[in-house]
């Protein structure tokens, strides 16, 4: 067993070498929570909860980090508009945040830290960075200088004159060079704050993300990920931070998921294609938004429109269909059948197809076409005269395990009773009857997605289950 993936830092695909044997240390960006998440927040709650499962399939245990930074400029913001406490937008967006996760299918993860909970620690971080002469004070804000730290750009492979290049001082700023960036930010007026060796304000956005790292990973950890915005600057300003507290590697594998466009263009509120999870699942199944987002390789960018998703849901139901029809036809199967062991052994080729496409990282396109084809394949073992109990349920049993493995849970079927078809097939006739064809067609859909086939006969509709 040999999982690679695509390390940002060194831009090419490694074998995956734990720092523990056995365990998985990862570390995912979360969000800031003055609103509700949009889909491009969503993908790397998918992807990464995905990448998490896998791990955990191959045998690995993980220590899942995603944090939440609940006190921000953003947050303030938003706090003042609403005539709100910081901490009660937070926790209302935090609550949505893993409401909308949950029902994407994304696993709790083993710690969810807040910045305002790990304040003792962001603080010591920042007082140790100032003693070690990374960083300094101005007036009760803290910078840190990155040119103090010889590796400064390595994430984003640039040079530091070359990053110099786009930093600017803003107004109020007090920092000694444009690269400088805020560790801590001096209270203003009003705004919530706490108490520290250099004076009362909160901590800048990229300190936090290493202080927690730090305190539920360790000073080096296995895997850090998150959206491909992030690896500059944030990224970059955490491995400085982290490197140069502790005198170590920060993480071994960086991982980024790239962007999602929306109708070919990217999204954004200035565009007006900004989409918000929760609305997005509101208006269809929360396991297609799923495997829909697991469609496209992690590391592409993916383009998001009403009839991608309407073709995912299709898809989707192709495999769904094909356990239906697998479950009903194990009614009429038997055992010993010929050609048992053939199927078996093609069944298992299916599944370590899965596996390589998984274990080259984290395939899940390639994983999905594997699923497409092992569902064909079952579709073909349907038409056969006589079908094996054994070959059925080793069918059942692979497509709905790899699919778990995706997140994807295949719901219990929901099977109709004979009483509501006939209850359906009547109310379709009267809606004939009414010239409401319209209404007769979404019913006839409604049987045909449920295997129900309808027959017109002389004698009226008779109705059959298909294969």
């Amino acid at each position: 067993m040999t999982i690679s993936l695509y390390n940002t830092l060194t831009r090419k695909k490694e074998v995956f070498e734990p720092l523990q044997k056995g365990k998985v240390s990862m570390y995912v960006c979360g969000p800031t929570v003055y609103n509700y998440i949009h889909i491009g927040n969503a993908r790397p709650a998918i992807v990464f909860d995905t990448v998490r499962r896998y791990f955990e399939y191959r045998g690995y245990e993980v220590d899942y980090v995603l944090n939440f930074t609940d006190v921000d400029d953003k947050i303030i913001r938003a706090a003042k508009e609403l005539g709100e406490e910081v901490p009660q937008v937070a926790d209302r967006f935090i609550e949505a945040y893993m409401e909308d996760v949950c029902h994407l299918g994304v696993k709790e993860a083993t710690y969810n830290p807040r910045v305002t909970e790990t304040m003792d620690d962001i603080i010591a971080f920042i007082g140790a960075l100032i003693e070690k002469g990374f960083a300094y004070d101005v007036d009760g804000d803290v910078y840190f200088k990155p040119r103090s730290f010889p590796g400064y750009g390595k994430l984003s492979h640039q040079s530091i004159d070359e990053l110099r290049s786009g930093a600017r001082i803003q107004v109020g700023e007090k920092k000694e060079d444009p690269l400088d960036f805020a560790l801590w930010k001096g209270a203003k007026p009003g705004e919530i704050a706490w108490n520290a060796p250099w004076g009362k304000g909160r901590p800048g956005w990229h300190i936090e993300c290493s202080a927690m790292a730090k305190k539920y990973l360790g000073d080096t950890i296995d895997i850090h990920a998150g959206g491909q915005d992030l690896a500059f600057p944030h990224h970059e300003n955490e491995i400085a931070q982290s490197e140069a507290m502790n005198g170590k590697p920060f993480a071994n594998y960086w991982m980024h998921n790239g962007y999602i466009n929306i109708d070919n263009e990217k999204m954004s509120k200035s565009l007006g294609n900004f989409i918000l999870a929760r609305d997005l699942i509101a208006k269809h199944d929360p396991q297609v938004v799923r495997f829909f987002m697991l469609s496209v390789h992690y590391r592409h960018p993916i383009n998001f429109s009403d009839e991608l998703l309407e073709g995912a849901k299709n898809s989707l139901e192709r495999i769904t269909t094909a356990v239906t029809n697998l479950t009903h036809r194990k009614q009429s199967s038997t055992n010993l059948v010929k050609d048992e062991e053939k199927w078996l052994q093609t069944i298992s080729q299916y599944k370590r197809q899965f596996e390589a496409a998984m274990d080259d990282d984290f395939n899940t396109a390639n994983a999905i076409s594997v699923l497409f084809d092992l569902t064909k394949e079952a579709n073909v073992y349907l038409q056969s005269k006589q079908t094996s109990t054994v070959v059925i349920d080793a069918f059942v049993d692979e497509i709905t395990s790899l699919l778990r493995i995706l997140g994807i849970e295949l719901k219990a079927e929901e099977e109709l009773l004979d009483q509501d078809i006939e209850a359906l097939i009547e109310e379709r006739n009267q809606a004939r009857k009414n010239r409401d064809f319209s209404r007769a067609d979404e019913i006839r859909d409604m049987l045909k997605e449920q295997n129900i086939i309808l027959e017109d006969t002389p004698q009226g509709v008779r109705w059959k289950r298909g294969n």
